[in-house]
């Protein structure tokens, strides 16, 4: 099955070609640590999830690796602003390390709660300070380094193809630039490789290097790490598309200034989500998490569909009312897939038009993970009545190793009458008025009362059902 990709390099969708016949090793940059993930940052992480279920599903071996950024980088991407982790430290009164754990943990519960497949590897920079300084000699005796300020700093005019992913005019950045960000750079698109302690003083997380004891600057960490368990050429560089201009610029420059050799053979990134702000950013203050939309009683699934329902390479505008609309599609494919009985038909006895239906699938996901297009194919089989049940079931089971919306695990309508209190059915009525009436904090009170009372109320495009809890 051949599997057509958007390469960032080139501005061009080219068909996928593995370094290794069968294998593909795929970088991801992971979470800087010092704050909750945002909605924003989690759909990057549901493209790479579904860039990995497409290439599994066309019959590759996935090595996935993705870093942890638990040492705090600098809240600019020039080498400037305060540490990050310093700062959630200092305004929760807890240290680094623990600032980190935290927030990593809760990182993953998002991770999970969104069913995304967990990376082959997952690196915490912390643990790889060796590997990192390690590249940073091998560049200093390349003579791509030189130290300022106590800094060990990489030098882009010794790389000449330094701003080739991002297409960047170095004249004219020379002209426009401002030098007094950071007075020890020779050019202002130089960055830090090893910071010691002459840039802030003492830091909590420090280590012994070469240079004087200190931390690693942000670019190196991912080279590094990458480079340690892919090798030194890999197939597939991710992330999200702000990551662009400086930090994979960066790691670009470092990478093959270091090996002399082409690093990352196709580059992928992930549009922006956009709320009525504008991009979403921790830095700015203006986000939103999983937890606020799972108050606001959506299913993180339901934010997974919403995701899939626009191509990856799209700028997606966040709004309630377009989560209202994910949540309402998914739990109706729910409810059809429900009512089509627990029989799963055999895969060499599929009819023609459920076959049809999966090259389709697969005519969408892999032109470059066109998951808009595949969504429609598995509305389009659902509502087939020239398909069997048992064709439908098998159909939605193929197309869910890609999608990872859980619609596997249906379970078969079972016809039992639920004697449900008065009490019950008049908190779900009060309950769906509220939500009529957009009062979320209403409404969610209600949920609360009805959970209490032993009962829970999914909400489905027929309307609320209430179960028994178990």
């Amino acid at each position: 099955m051949k599997v057509f990709l958007y390469n960032t390099m080139s501005r061009a969708v080219e068909e996928f070609v593995p370094i290794k016949p069968g294998f593909v090793g795929m970088y991801g940059c992971g979470p800087t640590v010092y704050n909750y993930a945002h909605i924003g940052n989690l759909r990057t992480y549901i493209f790479e999830d579904t860039l990995k279920r497409v290439l599994t599903h066309a019959g590759y071996k996935v090595k996935h690796v993705m870093n942890i950024t638990d040492v705090g980088h600098l809240t600019g991407d020039g080498d400037d602003g305060e540490d990050k982790l310093e700062k959630s430290a200092r305004e929760t009164g807890r240290s680094v390390w623990d600032i980190a754990k935290f927030y990593t943990d809760a990182f993953f519960r998002d991770y999970d709660s969104l069913n995304i497949i967990r990376p082959t590897i997952v690196c915490p920079a912390t643990q790889h300070i060796k590997q990192m300084i390690e590249l940073i000699q091998r560049l200093e005796a390349g003579g791509h380094t030189y130290i300022a300020g106590g800094n060990v700093y990489f030098s882009i005019d010794t790389f000449p193809e330094y701003g080739k992913l991002a297409r960047l005019n170095l004249d004219e950045l020379k002209s426009g630039a401002r030098i007094d960000v950071d007075s020890n750079k020779r050019n202002p698109k130089d960055f830090v490789l090893w910071f010691t302690n002459s840039k802030f003083g003492e830091q909590a997380m420090m280590w012994d290097s070469p240079w004087g004891r200190g931390y690693p600057g942000w670019h190196i960490e991912c080279s590094a790490m990458s480079m340690y368990y892919l090798g030194e050429h890999f197939d597939i560089h991710c992330g999200g598309i702000d990551a662009i201009p400086v930090h994979h610029t960066n790691e670009i420059a470092q990478s093959e200034a270091a090996t002399g050799k082409k690093w990352v053979n196709y580059w992928m990134h992930g549009e922006f989500l956009l709320s009525d702000k504008g991009k979403m950013s921790k830095s700015s203050g203006e986000f939103l998490t999983l937890s606020v939309l799972k108050d606001h009683g959506f299913d993180p699934l339901d934010y997974r569909y919403f995701c899939l329902g626009a191509n990856y390479r799209t700028q997606l505008q966040f709004s309630y009312q377009g989560m209202e609309a994910a949540r309402t599609a998914r739990l109706g494919l729910v409810d059809r897939i429900a009512s089509l009985g627990d029989e799963v038909s055999k895969a060499d006895s599929v009819g023609d038009a459920a076959k049809g239906y999966m090259e389709q699938f697969d005519s969408f996901v892999c032109n470059d993970l066109g998951t808009p297009r595949a969504l429609s194919v598995l509305w389009g089989v659902l509502k087939d009545d020239a398909v069997s049940n048992a064709d439908k079931r098998y159909v939605v089971n193929y197309m869910d190793s890609v999608l990872g919306l859980k619609l596997s695990e249906v379970k078969a309508k079972k016809d039992e009458p639920l004697d449900c209190p008065a009490q019950v059915m008049e908190l779900v009525g009060k309950r769906a008025q509220a939500k009529k009436d957009k009062d979320w904090a209403l409404a969610d009170t209600y949920r609360n009362q009805i959970d209490a009372l032993g009962y829970v109320v999914k909400d489905t495009p027929a309307g609320p059902v209430v179960s028994k809890k178990m």
